[in-house]
């Protein structure tokens, strides 16, 4: 199963996949750790372009390959990243995919989360709020699960994932939501 994270910095992304990950025993895939390798040893400075897109689309698929399954945790700003995990996906026999959408409906709660946290990777600068209200978040027209963090804790977020993962796992008793 591949499970994507996609929304805003500061929405909750990261604090939701790192929990999901340890309840699913699930490979984790974070864009902003690969970016920040690439940008920094490469030489390229910080404007890698999709390259770190890439290269998690491949991490993702060679675990999912194994069996493994996979957690993925990027903004996904653009309806091209959101299709690569699509095409990941759909070129693995019988990988079922979640695509999930975290927003933080309180502007004040999610503007005090961008510029309180603090960096969680080695050198990492963070985004400022005046950044993430400026990016160019291109709106969602595919279905996915939407997790509000203003109305939802992590672990209230966890467990509505899990239930998804029941359905598509076949568990028909299982309601997602």
């Amino acid at each position: 199963m591949l499970i994507v994270f996609s929304g805003l910095p500061g929405t909750g992304k990261t604090t939701i996949a790192k929990a999901l990950v340890t309840r699913l025993a699930a490979t984790y895939v974070r864009v902003d750790e690969i970016e920040h390798a690439i940008a920094r040893h490469s030489g390229s400075g910080s404007n890698i372009g999709p390259t770190g897109y890439h290269v998690a689309y491949a991490v993702a698929a060679s675990n999912l390959k194994l069996g493994n399954a996979v957690v993925a945790d990027s903004v996904n700003p653009v309806p091209e990243s959101r299709q690569g995990w699509r095409r990941v996906a759909q070129a693995i026999e019988n990988t079922p995919l979640l695509e999930i959408e975290v927003i933080c409906s309180d502007h004040v709660e999610h503007q005090r989360r961008v510029e309180s946290r603090a960096a969680d990777i080695d050198g990492f600068v963070l985004p400022t709020w005046p950044w993430v209200m400026a990016l160019d978040y291109v709106p969602w027209n595919e279905p996915r699960l939407i997790l509000d963090t203003a109305r939802l804790g992590p672990a209230d977020a966890v467990a509505i994932i899990e239930r998804c993962v029941a359905v598509l796992s076949g568990d028909r008793h299982t309601k997602c939501r």
